[in-house]
C-alpha cells in the first residue's frame, strides 16, 4: 500500500532522473522511526525516554515538558508521517484529544454529529450543549444529503464524524460530506474519529477532513498498557490553536507513555493484518449461523462500496444481535478467551454489550431513537489463533442456548441457530441455517455434491529467460492456452486423481489410510509457513504413493502436491471424498507454465471444497439509467481471493520445483503481464504488473524436445564463472531489452505498428544473446529459420529454459490468415506442434452459471450433459472424453466463467 503523505521516508539511494526515490510502504514506515531534525547524540536505535520535567538553558528547543519533550517530538513526527499529516499532537487520552479539538468552538456555534457515536463522545457533546452554549445536531451521517438542512454558513462551526461508527459499524462517505461542508460552510471544520480504522486502514485527511483524532489507547498502542490521544491535521492555524490549548491545559502525553506509544506503532500494520483477517472469519461464521452481523467486510453490509473507496481494509471490530438481551448477556458471560471489556484495539480479543457498558451513558430512550439494539454484542478481535477464537465463541453460543447441536442426514454434527420467540423465551423454532448458507448451500455435503470447474492460463516469458536467475528482470505474460480441473463427488471414503495429459495417469487413495498423523494443519485464515512441511512430504511419498507412481516423475510430483494441499488444508474434521480430473490445452513440459496452471487449478478446487474462499454476489439490477457493460466475466474474482489462491499455488510449485521464482503461479492466477526481478541482487526485487498491457497475437511452437532445466542453468553458471566479463555483458544487454520492453508494453500512446515493429526487433536481439549463453537448441533454430523465411519474415525466440521446449513467434496484424495457416502447416510437416494464441489475457477462472441478480456466484449448479436411465451424467464424463482441441470451446459453452 503506497503512501502519499507529506512526510514519507525516501529510500536512501541518491535521486536521479532515471531512478527517482520511492516512498516506503506503510508497514516499513511504521517500523522506521527517523526524525532528521532531531537526532540522538548517541545514535540510539530506539528513541530514549527523556524522563525530565525541565531542561536547562535559555532559549533552547525545550524548557518544560508540559510545553515540549524530545520523546514526544519523535512520537508526533512519526504519527504525522503515517497519517498523511503535516502536524500531530499527542495528549493523555482519546477523550482529551476530542476535548482539545472542541475548544475551538465558542458559544453560539453549531455542531453536526452522527447519530451512532462512541458513548464518551456523546457525553461530552451533551455537556457542551448544556453548559457551553453550543448547539448539537445528531443526524444520520450515512446519508450525506441528510446534513444539508443543518449546514448553516454562518453558524456551523464543526462536523464530527466516525466511519465505521461505533458500535453499529455504519459507513459514512467522508469525502462527499467534506465536499458538502466546504461548499456550504467554508469556515466549518470537518473532524473525524479514526480510532476504529487507525492510519493503516484509513487516512481521512486524504478525503477532505481538517482534523483527525484517534484514541492511541487502541490500535496505535495495541497492548492496552497506556492511555493516549492523537490529533493530526494539515492546517497550520488549527495546529497552532490546539497546541496552545494543550500547553495551557497541561494534558500533553507523558514521556514514558510517548515511549510506549511509539513502540506500539511499529507493529501496527502486522497486528492489524492478523486481526482483520480473523475478524472476517468470525463475521462469516456468525452471518452463516443466521445472526444479524455488522461488519464492513461482509458482502451485504450497507455502503460497503463507499468503505472500499475510502479505506484499505475492514478493521477488527464487529457487532451482532441475537434477538434477546438476556441471551446476549449469557453469551458474553460464557466466553473464556474473549475478555469482557469496554475497549478495543488490543492484541487480545474482547467482548462487550455496548448498551450496558461503553454506551450506557446514552439514556435508553435516545438509544432506542437512534436504533441501538439492547441485545447488541460487540466483538473486538485480537491476534490469537483464529481456530481458538472461533471455537471459544462457538462454545459460548452453544452454552448460552443461541445455537443447537443437531445431526444431519449423513450423521455429521451440525450447529443450527435457535430463534427466540416473541418476548424473552428461547425455544419455539429451529432455523436450519448452517455454516455455509451464505455461499448458497446449507451443509458440507452439499459443497461436496457439486462439481467445481476451474481453469488457469499458461505463461510465456517474453524477455529475460535464464538471465533472471542472475538478477536480470524477466517479462512474463499469460497465454490463452489453459489448464482445466474438475472436482467430482465420490462419497465412498476415497479421494482420487486423473491426470489426463500425464500418460492418462489415475490413482485413488483410501482417505483414512493417508498419513494424517504427519499433518500439522494450516488453520483457516492463516498463511502457510515459508518452508514446506518436509515431514508431511516424506510421509506422502513413502506411505501414500505406489511403486508405479514413483517411477513416473511428473505424476509423482503432481500427486504429492495435490495430496499435500488436500491434507494440510483439512479443518473441522472435514475430509471430502472426490475425484480431481485435470486437462491441459497447453503442451505439458514445453516451458509454458503447465505446472503452475495445474497448481492454480488444484489450489482453487481445494480451497472451494474446504470453503476457505468465497466469491461475491452478482450485482443487483438497477432501475436508473446506468449503463451496464458486459465484461464477459473478466475481473469478477476479487483480488483478495486471487491472492489466497496464489499463496497456495506457490506452495504447490515449491513441491513441484523446489525453489520456484513465483512468476509462473502469479501469471497463472492474475493473468495479464508482469515484470519480475529475483531477490538478492542489486536491482529492487519483486513482481510488478505491467499496466495497460496490450493483448498480442503469438504463435507458440512446441519443439517436442525434452528439456533439462537444471543442466541448462548450471551450464550458464559455469560459463559465467569461466568468462565473467563476457557473460556480464550479455546479462546487461538483456536487462536493457527487458527495460525497453516494459516501456513499450506500458506506453498508452504508442501506435500498434511501432509497438509490433519494436518488439520484433527486441525478440531477435534477445534470442541472439541466449544463443551466446548456450541455451538454444537445433530444434529451436529450425523453428526460427522457418518463421523468418520469406514470405513470413517473423521474429521468433525460445521461451523458458530453452534446450528444446517451446518457441514464441510474434504475429503482426497484417499477416493474412492464409499465410498463417500455411506457416503452421509447414511447421507441422517437420514434426513441430504450433499453437495460435494470444498473450496477456485473463487469469484464474471459475465456472458459474448463476445469472440471477443477488445470487452468489458459487458453487455452480453443475450443468448436466444429459439425463440417462441411471441419473444425470456428470461434467467429468464429457470432460475427460473431449479431444484436447475441443476442451476450451466446450468449457466456454457451459455457462458464465468468472475470471481474475
Amino acid at each position: 500500500m503506497a503512501s502519499t503523505n507529506l512526510q514519507d521516508i525516501p529510500t536512501p539511494e541518491p535521486e536521479t532522473p532515471y531512478r527517482p526515490r520511492q516512498p516506503y510502504r506503510f508497514s516499513t514506515q511504521c517500523a522506521t522511526v527517523d526524525n532528521p531534525s532531531l537526532k540522538d547524540q548517541y545514535g540510539s536505535s530506539s528513541v530514549p525516554i527523556y524522563q525530565s520535567a525541565t531542561f536547562k538553558g535559555v532559549n533552547g528547543q525545550y524548557d518544560y515538558s508540559r510545553s515540549g519533550n524530545p520523546t514526544r517530538s519523535h512520537l508526533e513526527h512519526h504519527l504525522a508521517k503515517i497519517s498523511s499529516a503535516s502536524h500531530a499532537l499527542v495528549v493523555s487520552s482519546g477523550m482529551a484529544a476530542l476535548d482539545t479539538i472542541l475548544r475551538i468552538l465558542k458559544p453560539g456555534d453549531e455542531v453536526i454529529a452522527g447519530d451512532d457515536l462512541y458513548g464518551g463522545t456523546n457525553r461530552i457533546l451533551a455537556y457542551l450543549k448544556t453548559h457551553g452554549g453550543v448547539t448539537v445536531h445528531h443526524v444520520d451521517t450515512t446519508k450525506p444529503d441528510s446534513l444539508l438542512d443543518y449546514i448553516n454558513p454562518d453558524k456551523t462551526a464543526m462536523v464530527l464524524l466516525e466511519s465505521p461508527t461505533n458500535p453499529l459499524l455504519k459507513i459514512v462517505d467522508l469525502a462527499r460530506i467534506a465536499t458538502h461542508v466546504k461548499e456550504r460552510a467554508p469556515n466549518a471544520v470537518v473532524v473525524v474519529d479514526n480510532t476504529m480504522m487507525s492510519p493503516y486502514l484509513q487516512r481521512p485527511l486524504e478525503h477532505g477532513a481538517d482534523i483527525v483524532y484517534d484514541s492511541g489507547t487502541k490500535y496505535l498502542s495495541g497492548h492496552h498498557d497506556l492511555m493516549a490521544g492523537v490529533i493530526t491535521c494539515n492546517r497550520d492555524d488549527l495546529n497552532k490553536q490546539m497546541a496552545f490549548v494543550i500547553n495551557a491545559a497541561g494534558n500533553a502525553l507523558t514521556p514514558f507513555d510517548c515511549f510506549l506509544l511509539l513502540r506500539g506503532t511499529k507493529t501496527l500494520a502486522i497486528r492489524m493484518d492478523r486481526q482483520q483477517t480473523t475478524a472476517m472469519l468470525v463475521a462469516q461464521m456468525l452471518d452463516c449461523l443466521g445472526f444479524k452481523v455488522h461488519y464492513p467486510g461482509l458482502i451485504n453490509h450497507p455502503n460497503r462500496d463507499v468503505h472500499d473507496r475510502i479505506a484499505h481494509g475492514y478493521g477488527a471490530v464487529l457487532s451482532f444481535t441475537t434477538g434477546d438481551k438476556a441471551l446476549s448477556e449469557r453469551i458474553v458471560g460464557a466466553t473464556r478467551l474473549w475478555g469482557i471489556s469496554v475497549s478495543f484495539g488490543c492484541v487480545n480479543s474482547l467482548i462487550s454489550m455496548p448498551c450496558v457498558m461503553s454506551h450506557a451513558s446514552i439514556d435508553p430512550a435516545t438509544r432506542a431513537e437512534r436504533g441501538l439494539p439492547e441485545d447488541l454484542i460487540r466483538l473486538c478481535v485480537g491476534i490469537e489463533d483464529p481456530a481458538d477464537l472461533l471455537d471459544d465463541l462457538e462454545r459460548a453460543l452453544l452454552e448460552a442456548g443461541a445455537i443447537t447441536l443437531t445431526a444431519g442426514a449423513d450423521s455429521h454434527q451440525r450447529f443450527v441457530r435457535t430463534i427466540p420467540s416473541e418476548g424473552t423465551a428461547i425455544s419455539r423454532a429451529v432455523q436450519k441455517l448452517a455454516y455455509n448458507e451464505s455461499m448458497g448451500y446449507t451443509t458440507e455435503r452439499e459443497v461436496e455434491d457439486r462439481e467445481w470447474f476451474v481453469s488457469a492460463p499458461g505463461k510465456v516469458i517474453l524477455f529475460g529467460e535464464h538471465a533472471v536467475v542472475h538478477g536480470v528482470t524477466a517479462v512474463a505474460a499469460s497465454v490463452d492456452l489453459r489448464c482445466y480441473g474438475i472436482t467430482t463427488p465420490r462419497h465412498d471414503g476415497k479421494v482420487s486423481v486423473h491426470f489426463v495429459d500425464i500418460d492418462g495417469f489415475t490413482q485413488e487413495w483410501e482417505i483414512d489410510d493417508l498419513p494424517w498423523n504427519a499433518v500439522t494443519p494450516v488453520h483457516v485464515g492463516d498463511a502457510h509457513p515459508d518452508v514446506l512441511d518436509s515431514k508431511l512430504v516424506d510421509a506422502i511419498t513413502t506411505r501414500a504413493l505406489s511403486s508405479e507412481v514413483l517411477e513416473k516423475p511428473s505424476a509423482r510430483q503432481a500427486s504429492v502436491a495435490f495430496l499435500y494441499m488436500y491434507m494440510i488444508m483439512a479443518h473441522g474434521g472435514r475430509r471430502p471424498s472426490f475425484n480431481f480430473s485435470v486437462r491441459a490445452t497447453l503442451p505439458v513440459g514445453a516451458g509454458l507454465g503447465s505446472s503452475a496452471s495445474f497448481s492454480a487449478c488444484a489450489a482453487t478446487a481445494l480451497l472451494l471444497l474446504y470453503s476457505r474462499i468465497q466469491l461475491p454476489a452478482q450485482p443487483a439490477p438497477t432501475t436508473d439509467n446506468h449503463l451496464h457493460t458486459s465484461h464477459e466475466g473478466r475481473r469478477a474474482i476479487p483480488p483478495a481471493l486471487a491472492e489466497e489462491v496464489n499463496r497456495w499455488a506457490f506452495v504447490s510449485e515449491k513441491i513441484l520445483h523446489g525453489n520456484p521464482s513465483g512468476v509462473d503461479n502469479s501469471v497463472a492466477v492474475f493473468g495479464g503481464a508482469l515484470s519480475y526481478t529475483r531477490a538478492g541482487f542489486s536491482r529492487k526485487p519483486g513482481m510488478v504488473p505491467i499496466q495497460g498491457f496490450k493483448s498480442l497475437k503469438f504463435l507458440l511452437t512446441d519443439s517436442r524436445v525434452p528439456r533439462n532445466t537444471k543442466q541448462l542453468v548450471a551450464g550458464v553458471a559455469a560459463l559465467k564463472e569461466q568468462e565473467p566479463d563476457f557473460v556480464e555483458g550479455l546479462l546487461n544487454a538483456i536487462q536493457h531489452i527487458s527495460d525497453e520492453a516494459q516501456r513499450l508494453l506500458a506506453d498508452p500512446e504508442l501506435s500498434r505498428e511501432v509497438l509490433l515493429t519494436s518488439l520484433s526487433a527486441l525478440i531477435d536481439e534477445n534470442h541472439g544473446y541466449l544463443v551466446k549463453l548456450g541455451v538454444s537448441h537445433p530444434s529451436l533454430e529450425a523453428i526460427r529459420s522457418k518463421t523468418a523465411s520469406p514470405p513470413y519474415a517473423l521474429s521468433t525466440k525460445l521461451t523458458g529454459a530453452g534446450g528444446g521446449g517451446c518457441a514464441v513467434t510474434l504475429v503482426p496484424d497484417n499477416l493474412s490468415d492464409a499465410s498463417l495457416r500455411e506457416l503452421m502447416g509447414a511447421l507441422s510437416t517437420i514434426s513441430f506442434v504450433p499453437y495460435l494464441t494470444s498473450v496477456g489475457g485473463s487469469g484464474l477462472g471459475i465456472l458459474s452459471p448463476y445469472n440471477q441478480p443477488q445470487r452468489l456466484a458459487t458453487p455452480p449448479e453443475t450443468p448436466r450433459e444429459s439425463e440417462g436411465a441411471d441419473g444425470p451424467e456428470l461434467l467429468r464424463d464429457a470432460f475427460v472424453g473431449k479431444a484436447t482441441s475441443e476442451v476450451s470451446a466446450w468449457a466456454d459453452s457451459l455457462g458464465r466463467w468468472l475470471f481474475v
